[in-house]
């Protein structure tokens, strides 16, 4: 895969778990650009992004956290917190 291509699937799985934990309103909000950025390079590092399109894919309703297996869990709680 092209440096390019994951960045457009990182860029996709990131905004779904936004929306899918809700954090996407708390995160345009509330964030610095210094967040965003943290959270997008957490997300290019990440190793389990075929683990995460099938949890996002069970979760087409929400959920209530980011699981585990996300390292922007962390982050997102506290964009959910700030909404």
């Amino acid at each position: 895969m092209s440096w390019m291509d994951r960045l457009n699937e990182r860029a996709e799985l990131m905004g779904r778990m936004m929306r899918t934990v809700g954090a996407m309103q708390a995160g345009h909000s509330a964030t610095g650009t210094s967040e965003i950025r943290l959270a997008a390079s957490r997300c290019m590092g990440c190793d389990q992004a075929e683990a995460c399109r099938h949890w996002l894919d069970a979760h087409p309703e929400g959920a209530d956290k980011a699981p585990d297996l996300c390292p922007n869990q962390d982050l997102f709680s506290t964009w959910q917190s700030r909404g």
